[in-house]
C-alpha cells in the first residue's frame, strides 16, 4: 500500500453551507411505525366479535392480516417518500433496506389476507377455494380490484428479489415501481368498500383516509413538486463536463442560492437532465465535492446506457434534482480522528468529506482502493487536499491476487495509529465494505463508529 503522508499544515477548513434542518432518529421512527401497527391491531380487536369454528378463525384471521397490509403500504411509501427528516436523520440506504424487509412482510400479509379470507368464506359457503374465488372475483368489483393489487405487488416483489434484482436495469426496476402507486390505490378502496372494521366506524374510516391522504400528499410534496420548485428556484443548468479518467467524468452543476438547497458533502441528489435521452429518469449520483453557493459537482462512471450519455452532456442543460439525501454527512462524527476507506466509484462523497469534513491536521486519512492506477480519481486534488490539511492519505493499487487482501485488521492497525478512536466512513463495492467493516470490528473499532452508506438503489 503506498502512502502520501502530507506535512501538518494548518487546517483548511471548507467554508460550506450550514448543516440541513432537522433529523428523524431511526429508533423514534420505528416506535411510531409499531405504534400505527398496534393502534391497527386495536381496530381489530375491538370491533371482533367472538371467534367460533374454522370459518370464523379463519375469516377472523384474513381480516387482520388484510388491516395489517393495508397500513403496511403506507408505511412503505412514506418511508420512499423523500422527507428531508428521514433522509438526514435515518439515511437513504437505511430507509431502502427497511422498505426492501418491509415489502416482503406486506405481501406475504397480501398473500395471507387472499389465501385466508377465501378459505373462511369457503368453509362458511361449503364450498372449495377456487370456486369461491371465482365468485368473490365476480360477484364483487373491489375484490376483483384487490386481486389486481395482489398480483401488481408480488410482481413488484420478484423484480426486487436479490435473485433477479441484479438482472433488471435500474431504470426498468425503478419505473416498474410505480405500479405500486396503482396498488396501494385498489387496496384502499377495496379496503372501505368491504373491510368489516370500516363498515359502520366513521371514525376508522376518518383515520384511514387521513393515513392515505397523508401519506399521498407527501409523496406529491417531496417527490414531485419540490424537484420543480428547486429547478426553477436555483435555474439548475449543466456548467461544465470533465474527463476525470477512463470512463469516469464530472459534471459541474450551476445555479442561483445553491447554499439555500442545505446540501451537505457526503449526500446524494438524485439528477434528472432534460435531454431527449435522459429526462425520463432520475439517478442517484453523490456530490464528489463540498458544495458552493453557486456550483455542484458529481462524478459518474460508465456503468451503462444513461451514464455514457451523462458524459456527452452539454452546457446550459436544464436539469433536475431531488435532494439533498443521505446520512452519510460530518454529523454522524461522535470523535475527533476521521478514517475515510475508499473503494472504486465509493471515492466520490469521500473526496466531498475529505476536503470539508471538520478535523485537526493529523487527525484526519484516507485510505483509497483501486485495481490499478489509472483507475485513482481526483489523485491530484487528493494529495492537494491532503498538503493542505495535514492529513494521512494512503493507496492500495493492484488485483487483489498479486497484492493480497488490502483491508485487515492488522493492516489498518498498523496504518492508523489509535485506530479504535477513529470515526471510519467506508464506501464502495458492497464485498468490500463487508470485509472493511468485519476487519474494523475485529480491529476492536465500535459498531457506532463505523459509518456507511450503500447508494446501490
Amino acid at each position: 500500500m503506498s502512502t502520501t503522508l502530507a506535512g501538518r499544515t494548518a487546517t483548511g477548513r471548507h467554508q460550506g453551507v450550514p448543516p440541513g434542518g432537522a433529523r428523524a432518529h431511526p429508533a423514534a421512527v420505528l416506535a411510531v411505525i409499531a405504534a400505527g401497527a398496534l393502534a391497527v391491531l386495536a381496530l381489530w380487536w375491538a370491533d371482533t366479535p367472538d371467534v367460533v369454528g374454522l370459518d370464523g378463525a379463519l375469516t377472523g384471521a384474513g381480516r387482520v392480516t388484510g388491516l395489517l397490509a393495508g397500513y403496511a403500504i403506507a408505511v412503505l411509501l412514506a418511508l420512499m417518500a423523500r422527507v428531508p427528516a428521514l433522509e438526514r436523520g435515518v439515511g437513504s440506504d437505511r430507509l431502502a433496506r427497511w422498505h426492501s424487509m418491509g415489502g416482503r412482510y406486506t405481501v406475504g400479509l397480501c398473500v395471507a389476507h387472499t389465501l385466508l379470507i377465501t378459505w373462511g368464506y369457503a368453509v362458511t359457503d361449503a364450498t372449495n377455494v377456487v370456486g369461491e374465488t371465482v365468485t368473490l372475483n365476480l360477484s364483487y368489483p373491489d375484490v376483483l380490484k384487490a386481486t389486481v393489487a395482489v398480483l401488481l405487488l408480488v410482481g413488484v416483489g420478484v423484480i426486487s428479489a436479490r435473485a433477479v434484482r441484479p438482472r433488471v436495469r435500474y431504470e426498468t426496476w425503478f419505473h416498474l415501481h410505480f405500479y405500486t402507486y396503482l396498488a396501494a390505490y385498489l387496496a384502499f378502496g377495496h379496503q372501505l368498500a368491504t373491510g368489516e372494521q370500516f363498515q359502520g366506524s366513521r371514525l376508522a374510516q376518518a383515520a384511514w383516509y387521513a393515513l392515505y391522504i397523508g401519506v399521498a400528499v407527501v409523496l406529491f410534496w417531496y417527490r414531485f413538486l419540490t424537484p420543480l420548485r428547486q429547478s426553477f428556484r436555483h435555474r439548475l443548468r449543466v456548467g461544465e463536463v470533465v474527463r476525470e479518467g477512463p470512463g469516469v467524468v464530472s459534471v459541474y452543476v450551476t445555479g442561483r442560492r445553491l447554499d439555500r438547497l442545505r446540501a451537505e458533502p457526503g449526500q446524494f441528489f438524485r439528477w434528472r437532465f432534460l435531454t431527449r435521452e435522459l429526462w425520463w429518469s432520475a439517478n442517484p449520483y453523490s456530490l464528489s465535492a463540498a458544495p458552493r453557493h453557486d456550483r455542484l459537482r458529481i462524478t459518474v462512471k460508465d456503468l451503462g446506457d444513461q451514464s455514457r450519455q451523462i458524459a456527452r452532456l452539454r452546457p446550459g442543460t436544464r436539469v433536475l434534482a431531488e435532494g439533498p439525501y443521505g446520512a452519510f454527512t460530518p454529523a454522524r462524527r461522535r470523535g475527533r480522528e476521521v478514517l475515510l476507506i475508499a473503494g472504486g466509484v465509493g471515492i466520490t462523497p469521500l473526496r466531498a468529506l475529505f476536503e470539508s469534513i471538520p478535523a485537526a491536521p493529523g487527525d484526519l486519512t484516507l485510505l483509497y482502493r483501486a485495481r490499478n492506477a489509472e483507475d485513482l480519481a481526483f489523485r491530484s486534488e487528493l494529495e492537494a487536499i491532503a498538503v493542505h490539511r495535514g492529513a494521512a492519505l494512503h493507496y492500495s493499487v493492484g488485483p487483489r491476487d498479486r497484492i493480497g487482501e488490502p483491508f485487515t485488521a492488522e493492516t489498518l492497525t498498523a496504518l492508523v495509529p489509535h485506530l479504535t478512536r477513529h470515526d471510519v466512513y467506508v464506501c464502495g463495492p458492497a464485498g468490500m465494505t463487508r470485509d472493511v467493516i468485519a476487519a474494523l470490528r475485529a480491529a476492536g473499532v465500535h459498531r457506532r463508529r463505523v459509518h456507511h452508506e450503500s447508494f446501490e438503489f
